[in-house]
Formats: structure tokens, C-alpha cells, sequence
């Protein structure tokens, strides 16, 4: 069967025209996710934290660029039936093939369901402590106080024990400070208390804990535990400590350093020590 070559060439115009309005809807398409998803954030939505208002972008563009998408795939003449019918066998080919991205993927979606941390907060994983700059659905991105890169996976942050260090507006510093056996308890007591009260980064509530540790090899041990605001907590830290020892200089109390006392006999003469002329000689050569 002979086709007029008007009718091909009508074809192909037809064919010209349909490719270049799929590709005009797929090119205003993602100008339009890009500014509907701008402009969500421009919204201030009461109880949504920077977490929140990232995923909702990233939904709103991508599920923009996704109904574009098809839209232009219809105007190519693709049955989206079929389409969809590979895409999910596709899917179910690549789930068998990396069940660890899948494992991932799914301990993501429980990480932005559950929530306890958001992007900002300063967290401990393990031996990593850092500040989440991202949280995305395969890995939890994090920077850490030296400035390195660290990318851990959904799931390890699933199995592993997980501290938000900025959860709370207020956090406790645990002191410990060791003194001599021979001081007065109740006098250090009461020097703690002061150094508190005069530190401004301190609060007065909740008050200050002191706790008695125990006996140690060398000194009392004693935790002094003290309240700050969280973005106050290393200042804090760093303060008070010096406040501490030079209160304790101030006020003669010994901080004690670790020491060996050796008796012979009676436990409160020392040990009598004599040199020899021979050993005298010796160390002189």
C-alpha cells in the first residue's frame, strides 16, 4: 500500500510538533516546581521545623516534576498503562537487587516519621558528634566541630543509639573535682555555691548539685553539677573550672595529684635511708 508522501510529511510535522511540546511542558514544568517550591518556603508554618520544611520542598517540586512528566509522555503517544506496568516491575527488579538501599530508604521514612532530631540540632553517633546539615532518605548528613563531612546510613542511625545534644533549651554540666583528704567538706561546699552564684552563663534554677563520689585513691571525689543554656553549655564549661581552681587557691583548699607513701615499721616514722661512701663515690663518677 502506496502512502502520499504529503501524508508522511504531515506525519513527521505531527511527530516534530509533539516532541517539542513534551519537551516545552517538561522545561516549564521544572520552572514551575522550582518556584512553587520556593515559594512553600516562604510560608512560616506553625510547629514545622527546617526538617519539615525541607521535605515539604523537595515534595513539592518533585511531585510537580513528576505529573510533567507524564503529561508529556501522553503527548508522545506513550499508553501510560504500560508505562506504569514496566516501571513497576522495573522497581520490584531493582528492590531484590539492593536491599540495602531499600533498608535505607525504609529506616529513612521511619527517621522523618518518629523524628528525634531535626536539621540544625547537634547530635552524638557513636564516636561522631556533629551538627545535621542533612537528612535524606538513604543517609543523615553530618558536619562535625573540626569541619569534616560525615554520611551515615539510615539504618545505622536505626540500630544505633542516637543523642540529640540541642533537644532541650537548658543542659547540665557534671563537674569533677577532686580535694585533699585533710579539707573541710562542708567549706568546699559552700566555695562551689559561690563560684555558681557569681557565674552569669549559670542558672540559679534548676540550683546546682553536689554530690559526694566517694573515696578515691588520692582525694574526695566530688561531682559538681551545674545548669546553663544549651548555647551557653561549653562557655559554661570552660569558665567555671577556671573559676573553681583559682577559688581553691584563693581559699587554700589542696586539689590532691596522685601519690605513693611508703612506711617502714610503725606506719607514722619515715623510712631511714644511709649512703655509703662507695655509693657516693660512684654517683660522683
Amino acid at each position: 500500500m502506496n502512502v502520499p508522501v504529503e501524508t508522511i510529511s504531515l506525519l513527521e510535522k505531527l511527530h516534530v510538533f509533539a516532541i517539542g511540546k513534551a519537551l516545552f511542558i517538561l522545561i516549564v514544568g521544572y520552572f514551575v516546581a522550582k518556584a512553587l517550591s520556593n515559594m512553600v518556603m516562604r510560608f512560616n508554618f506553625a510547629h514545622m521545623s527546617n526538617h519539615g520544611q525541607v521535605l515539604l520542598k523537595r515534595g513539592v517540586f518533585y511531585g510537580v516534576l513528576i505529573l510533567m512528566f507524564i503529561s508529556a509522555l501522553r503527548e508522545l503517544g506513550f499508553d501510560l498503562s504500560v508505562v506504569l506496568g514496566a516501571a513497576g516491575i522495573l522497581s520490584v527488579a531493582i528492590g531484590f537487587a539492593s536491599q540495602t538501599s531499600a533498608s535505607n530508604l525504609i529506616s529513612g521514612l521511619f527517621l522523618m516519621m518518629e523524628r528525634p532530631f531535626s536539621i540544625g540540632d547537634v547530635i552524638r553517633v557513636e564516636q561522631t558528634t556533629g551538627e545535621v546539615i542533612s537528612i535524606d532518605l538513604l543517609s543523615v548528613k553530618i558536619r562535625t566541630f573540626d569541619n569534616l563531612f560525615v554520611r551515615i546510613p539510615n539504618e545505622s542511625m536505626i540500630k544505633t543509639q542516637v543523642t540529640t545534644l540541642t533537644r532541650f533549651p537548658i543542659r547540665r554540666a557534671d563537674l569533677k573535682v577532686g580535694i585533699a583528704y585533710k579539707e573541710d567538706i562542708e567549706k568546699v561546699k559552700k566555695i562551689l555555691a559561690d563560684v555558681a552564684e557569681k557565674n552569669l552563663l549559670c542558672l540559679s534554677e534548676p540550683v546546682p548539685l553536689f554530690i559526694l563520689l566517694g573515696f578515691g585513691t588520692s582525694s574526695v571525689d566530688i561531682q559538681f553539677s551545674v545548669w546553663a543554656k544549651r548555647e551557653n553549655f561549653l562557655l559554661l564549661k570552660n569558665s567555671i573550672y577556671q573559676e573553681i581552681k583559682e577559688a581553691f587557691d584563693k581559699n587554700g583548699v589542696e586539689i590532691p595529684f596522685p601519690h605513693l607513701s611508703l612506711y617502714s615499721g610503725e606506719a607514722s616514722k619515715p623510712i631511714n635511708i644511709a649512703v655509703s661512701s662507695s655509693d657516693k663515690e660512684q654517683n660522683d663518677s
